[in-house]
């Protein structure tokens, strides 16, 4: 039984108006306490119904101008905030802008009572008007949008809530769109109709981050209704949550080379031993809790405004395996326990002097199942990563994601406020296709239907030409502020109205295409991932190029154009990644794949748009492989023709179509300039080989044996039997010896992950300035399976090894 009826006129909601009923005619209990968001969103129930606004509410209508005139006043409060001050000018500048007219703001203490108005804030009047609303009872970031006869209320929440109510008019009702920082859309309406408005909403996330590059802007991020550690909002937008130490907090508030030298006991005990590299802190140390309790309450004296703590593990393995440490973690089945008890300690001296700082730390890795016995207290919040799941499969539904599933719902059991980093890129790659869009709302909503408060979505925040990333910000964002809305319609509005309704069926196709392929490829789609071979095949990959190709060629429009030759770069770069595998496919098939022209053309016309567009990250920006050695590599690949050098001796009397060689420029490397160095050597096929010093044994360079590649006719009578490929690798090194292994070599299998083949190859067969066959017999090639090449470490005896070429026979 509901008495309070609240109306949220939003196109998103499954695409139908929506009616939005609380149990409460009065907002639950409100202030910025921890404590008081607890009790709102266990006690709050929100159903939403799908009907028609107008077979519930009279048809009432609103007229804000006329022609081009307006006769409503903006009412701010006598002593309104620079908030409500912000939401009377964001409001004035953006229906001057609808209408032409002038809304003029006034104090309302100037303003005569007959005349139409838009209250803004927290004011006398709304007193006057809605003598029912408890202002102090709003939830956090709640809004408020009433019409009351011919006047209008926009109030929230006083954090930001009433530039909320302000921005969610402009949106939802108005029609305004910001679709970027610097992009947005504004209706001419000189004549501005509005429905009656009845809407009080709050959202369920208190937290709410978008982690992509133009998501910082803090006006944009503030119409978003996005208010997260890394958003750059002024006091004025309502500011955003500050985090004290973000994550992964042990040793910045432990630092062991202040500590580790006198108190070798408050570090990991691994093995016997006291460690500080790749290790954690021992967490039944009473004197290193003692410590650590009060550097973390110092720091939050020095910063007032942070409303987070993380009292988190490092980002790496290394657990405590003391005595009392293992005790504790065989007792709770696990290391979450020994962590829980221990922040829960740090949280109650916290919760003396700060009683509205959340004390956040990590379910992660090897902390990430929850413990038997013990529970978080309730100025707790358990952050949760998804670091190690597919993201081709939603978290609560596959079997891919079944063991974080499982622990999400074991913490939701015992801990009331849980908080989620999720991530939503590809971070070895954020150049490349993403196929993730529909597992992004259902994982929201994973979340949300689980107890969690606060969402870190981790996306490329450091690349400006990623995988469409406007539009998964534009999504993700309102998805976060409202799980109910529906992300096809969310999709379809931002495809129509950024690209344009000519360009967007187009676009809605090639994600289609993209998408479905990658569901039915089976893959386990993580986040660090160097290739899309395992799940975008020659067809597909030939069809998304040719809708790319026909969207640019459709719209005349040359601010569209130039979205659209942003948005081409991710399915580009698989061009210019595969391109000679795209190349030998095309030739072995008589195939005709879109695009394929000069690799040099292509390669110089990617990076100029790289370039146009401001892209200096293609991966983590932390990585060694920064963006200028990115594009040396990714040319040198491309300087060579597509031709095929002369056949081995094996191969001569073979059909053409039944074998092919895999030249160095088609390798896969890993830290290149350091493990690995692409040399001229006139002993190669082509006189350029792949060189590895022999200080290491890491498998630094590699090959990625895919369907594209498989294609090759069987020289013997063909049989139904799974096809069979003998596979050479052409090598040599450079030792001081006769004697050991100069090299190992084997093909694995990724989607498996195992072994499939290996050989350990003796200096005395490869040694000199000539190259050597190594046949490595004959194998079922399945997608997945990686040819890798490593060096020794032996660099006193074996200074090199090179890789020539590897060659594919089908038997």
């Amino acid at each position: 039984m509901f008495c309070h009826c609240v109306l949220t006129v939003s196109k998103y909601l499954n695409g139908q108006n929506t009616i939005l009923l609380s149990n409460s005619p009065i907002f639950p209990q409100k202030t910025m306490t921890r404590s008081i968001f607890a009790t709102f969103f266990i006690g709050s129930i929100f159903i939403l119904i799908f009907n028609v606004v107008s077979a519930v509410f009279a048809a009432e209508t609103l007229t804000l101008a006329t022609d081009g005139k307006t006769d409503y006043v903006i009412v701010l409060p006598a002593n309104a905030t620079p908030l409500e001050q912000t939401a009377a000018k964001e409001l004035k500048q953006h229906l001057n802008a609808v209408t032409g007219a002038d809304f003029v703001i006034v104090a309302e203490s100037e303003v005569d009572a007959a005349k139409p108005q838009i209250v803004v804030g927290n004011s006398k009047r709304v007193k006057e008007l809605l003598p029912e609303i408890d202002v102090a009872k709003i939830p956090y970031d709640g809004i408020v949008i009433k019409s009351i006869g011919n006047n209008l209320v926009l109030l929230g929440h006083p954090q930001r809530g009433t530039l909320y109510a302000v921005n969610t008019l402009l949106e939802d009702v108005v029609g305004v769109r910001w679709w970027t920082s610097t992009e947005s859309f504004i209706p001419k309406k000189p004549t501005l109709e509005i429905p009656a408005q009845n809407i009080e909403y709050a959202p369920k996330l208190i937290y709410r981050e978008a982690f992509y590059r133009d998501a910082f802007d803090g006006v944009f991020a503030t119409r978003m209704k996005c208010n997260g550690n890394m958003v750059r909002t002024t006091p004025e937008y309502g500011g955003h949550h500050r985090f004290q130490y973000f994550v992964h907090s042990f040793f910045p508030l432990i630092p062991p080379d202040k500590y580790f030298a006198e108190h070798p006991d408050w570090y990991s005990e691994i093995k016997g031993q006291r460690k500080h590299d790749h290790a954690q802190l021992c967490l039944t140390n009473d004197a290193m809790c003692k410590e650590l309790t009060k550097n973390a309450l110092e720091s939050l004296r020095k910063n007032p405004d942070a409303k987070f703590i993380s009292i988190s593990q490092n980002d790496r393995h290394g657990y405590c395996e003391c005595k009392n440490c293992t005790a504790i973690a065989e007792e709770e089945g696990g290391q979450a326990g020994v962590l829980i008890r221990f922040v829960n300690k740090v949280a109650e001296a916290i919760e003396k002097e700060f009683p509205d700082v959340w004390v956040e730390t990590l379910a992660y890795q090897y902390t990430r199942k929850p413990p038997k016995i013990v529970k978080p207290r309730k100025n707790v919040v358990i952050r949760l990563c998804t670091i190690e799941c597919s993201f081709i499969q939603p978290l609560g539904a596959g079997e891919q994601n079944k063991s974080l599933r499982e622990d999400i719902e074991g913490w939701s059991k015992i801990a009331d406020n849980l908080f989620a980093w999720d991530y939503v890129t590809n971070f070895s790659a954020y150049m490349l296709p993403h196929p993730n869009l529909r597992v992004l709302a259902p994982n929201i909503r994973f979340f949300t239907d689980h107890h969690t408060i606060g969402l870190f979505e981790q996306g490329d925040a450091h690349c400006t030409a990623g995988d469409f990333v406007r539009m998964r910000n534009w999504v993700i964002s309102h998805l976060l502020w409202n799980p109910a809305c529906d992300e096809n319609t969310l999709f379809d509005e931002f495809l129509n109205g950024y690209y344009g309704t000519d360009v967007a069926p187009i676009l809605k196709e090639y994600w289609n295409l993209l998408l479905d392929h990658a569901e039915k490829s089976g893959v386990y789609l993580g986040i660090y991932r160097n290739s899309t071979a395992d799940w975008l095949d020659f067809e597909t990959l030939n069809k998304a190029v040719a809708l790319m190709n026909r969207a640019l060629e459709t719209t005349k429009d040359e601010t569209i154009k130039n979205r659209l030759r942003r948005e081409k770069i991710p399915i580009d770069l698989v061009v210019l990644k595969e391109y000679y595998a795209l190349h030998r496919k095309a030739k072995l098939t008589g195939t005709l794949f879109t695009g394929l022209s000069n690799p040099r053309d292509i390669v110089d016309d990617f990076f100029a748009r790289c370039k146009e567009f401001n892209v200096t990250y293609h991966k983590e920006p932390w990585s060694e492989d920064k963006f200028e050695l990115f594009e040396q590599n990714l040319r040198q690949k491309l300087k060579f023709d597509p031709i095929t050098v002369q056949p081995p001796d094996f191969c001569k009397d073979l059909p053409k179509k039944s074998w092919y060689d895999v030249q160095s420029f088609e390798f896969n490397t890993s830290k290149l300039g350091e493990w690995v160095f692409v040399v001229d050597d006139a002993k190669a096929s082509n006189g350029q080989a792949v060189k590895m010093p022999g200080n290491h044994f890491e498998w630094a360079t590699s090959y990625n044996f895919d369907d594209l590649l498989l294609d090759l006719q069987s020289p013997q009578t063909p049989t139904t039997e799974p096809p069979k490929y003998r596979l050479y690798a052409s090598v040599r090194c450079d030792a001081k010896t006769t004697e050991g292994i100069a090299m190992t070599l084997g093909v694995y299998d990724y989607k498996e992950k195992k072994g499939i083949v290996s050989k350990s190859v003796p200096v005395s067969e490869i040694s000199g300035t000539e190259y050597h066959w190594i046949d490595m017999g004959s194998i079922a090639l399945k997608p997945g399976f990686n040819f890798w090449f490593a060096p020794p470490k032996r660099p006193d005896e074996v200074d090199a090894v090179y890789i020539d070429r590897i060659v594919v026979v089908r038997e």
